[in-house]
């Protein structure tokens, strides 16, 4: 069918700080930026192969945020290659200090939602191989439970 898109292609934000955007998208959820336009857009992917999947372009300090009682994105989401991918990232969230809204069990997946610096909401997760999803009679193919769980980080002891 060639009138069915093949996926969806980026996704293009408005942010307040350019620097503190940048340093949250690259260094703690590690994308690659791909070209700065001499406009004042970056360019960002996860995928090196993709002109980029992720555009920022700032708007100023004083600008609004999110309004989660309005029409509109209610968040994006990052897919992990693997669970140990979505741990590693998890870790880093948290020796970051990202805020964390929750962690949510869908049955083929498990997502950590998160907050970015203009309270942007990110969803990143891993999803079981289709051969792997289980369809529950009353509850769908979302009503099972994932098996497994993500790690917290250990505690440091008082000496």
């Amino acid at each position: 069918m060639s009138y069915t898109p093949k996926h969806l292609g980026h996704l293009v934000m408005r942010v307040r700080d350019m620097d503190r955007s940048l340093d949250f998208y690259t260094r703690v959820m590690g994308l690659t930026i791909m070209e700065r336009s001499p406009s004042g857009t970056v360019f960002m992917s996860a995928n090196t192969e993709k002109s980029h999947e992720l555009a920022i372009r700032a708007i100023g300090m004083d600008a609004a945020g999110p309004d989660h009682s309005i029409v509109g994105q209610a968040h994006m989401a990052w897919q992990m290659e693997t669970f140990d991918d979505l741990q590693e990232l998890y870790d880093r969230l948290l020796e970051n200090s990202v805020r964390i809204q929750r962690v949510s069990d869908h049955g083929v997946s498990l997502g950590v939602y998160l907050l970015d610096p203009d309270d942007n909401e990110i969803e990143v997760y891993y999803e079981m191989p289709a051969a792997q999803w289980e369809r529950h009679p009353e509850k769908g193919l979302f009503g099972g439970t994932f098996p497994l769980k993500l790690r917290e980080p250990a505690v440091a002891a008082d000496d």
